[in-house]
């Protein structure tokens, strides 16, 4: 090989290398993009399961490198969750402080954050997180250094410092909303109103006209701090008692922010993937049926349980008639 080729050819390497360069730090999430593309999937998760949005998004800019490690990147894994004994979906192989480890591999990025979601939610040692207020990010973030998520000790430190430069708080409350000046009225009208002035998620939407989702194929809505049965009942024609009966409720209550309300009669039984629940602390039977959208007669029957008794922790109940029983 000649002395130009040679130069040539370096020169082809290093243009190589220099445009791989370049390509990488053109992908790469900055703070503040990797929040606006996560914080509804973190609002989701704080809706549905209890746990700050804030807190969320924090420990996942923090274990994801803000979504540029290399976990995040080839196994959408934002949280770095090992595999554990009771993983049974893809694995990835990475190297970690004692070497190579079993993480968790997930389809996209949302599996990733529910999966968070529920290693906290249905683990005994976290249970006294969800006593904590939702808006307190500093008593959740002290709360999952002393339950022992972490082992370094400035990491409640950390959360904190990220939330507070990043004002993540404002997304754990849902309720703040902007004064409707038109009074609602029976499902007619098409308008709505943003509790945040530009934001574009569905969940910052109470309405005239609101989003309904969906669970086990019954509509339910998010109820916030201003809502009523009575209300409620009104907005979608409905007369109140039929809503406290779709319900499972015997008389009207208060409704906190948050709360799920079913717009039409529960089922019978759980969607068909659904056949049993272990109960974790402090979960009771009305609850569960409006978790899962299923009458709560019909779970007591399913589980030869009298109405008012409740299960106790680690509890097998079935969310389905059972075959020897059909």
């Amino acid at each position: 090989m000649n002395r130009f080729v040679k130069i040539s050819l370096a020169i082809v390497i290093m243009c190589i290398t220099s445009v791989g360069a370049l390509s990488q730090t053109a992908e790469r999430l900055t703070r503040a993009q990797y929040i606006e593309t996560y914080r509804d999937i973190a609002i989701e998760q704080m809706i549905e399961k209890g746990i700050p949005a804030s807190i969320t998004l924090a420990q996942a800019c923090l274990e994801s490198a803000d979504g540029n490690s290399t976990l995040a990147v080839e196994a959408n894994n934002h949280f770095g969750i090992k595999c554990h004994a009771r993983w049974k979906g893809e694995t990835i192989a990475h190297d970690a402080e004692s070497g190579k480890e079993c993480f968790r591999k997930y389809g996209d990025a949302k599996e990733s954050f529910s999966d968070h979601s529920d290693f906290l939610r249905y683990s005994d040692r976290y249970s006294f997180l969800f006593e904590i207020d939702r808006t307190d990010y500093k008593g959740w973030a002290y709360g999952l250094k002393k339950a022992g998520y972490a082992t370094d000790p400035a990491y409640p430190a950390k959360l904190i410092k990220i939330i507070e430069e990043n004002d993540l708080g404002r997304f754990d409350v849902l309720e703040d909303s902007v004064e409707v000046e038109v009074p609602p009225t029976p499902i007619q009208a098409a308008a709505s109103v943003e509790i945040r002035p530009g934001s574009t998620s569905r969940l910052y939407k109470i309405a005239i006209y609101r989003e309904v989702f969906e669970q086990n194929g019954v509509p339910y809505i998010i109820a916030t701090n201003k809502d009523s049965y009575g209300f409620l009942a009104g907005e979608y024609n409905l007369f109140k008692g039929e809503l406290l009966r779709f319900n499972d409720l015997d008389r009207d209550e208060p409704l906190q922010a948050g709360t799920r309300v079913y717009l039409e009669k529960k089922k019978r039984s759980s969607a068909r993937h659904l056949d049993k629940h272990v109960v974790e602390e402090g979960e009771t039977m009305y609850g569960l049926s409006q978790r899962y959208a299923i009458q709560l007669k019909y779970l007591y029957q399913y589980n030869n349980m009298r109405r008012g008794e409740e299960p106790a922790p680690g509890t097998v109940l079935l969310l389905r008639k059972s075959k020897k029983h059909k």
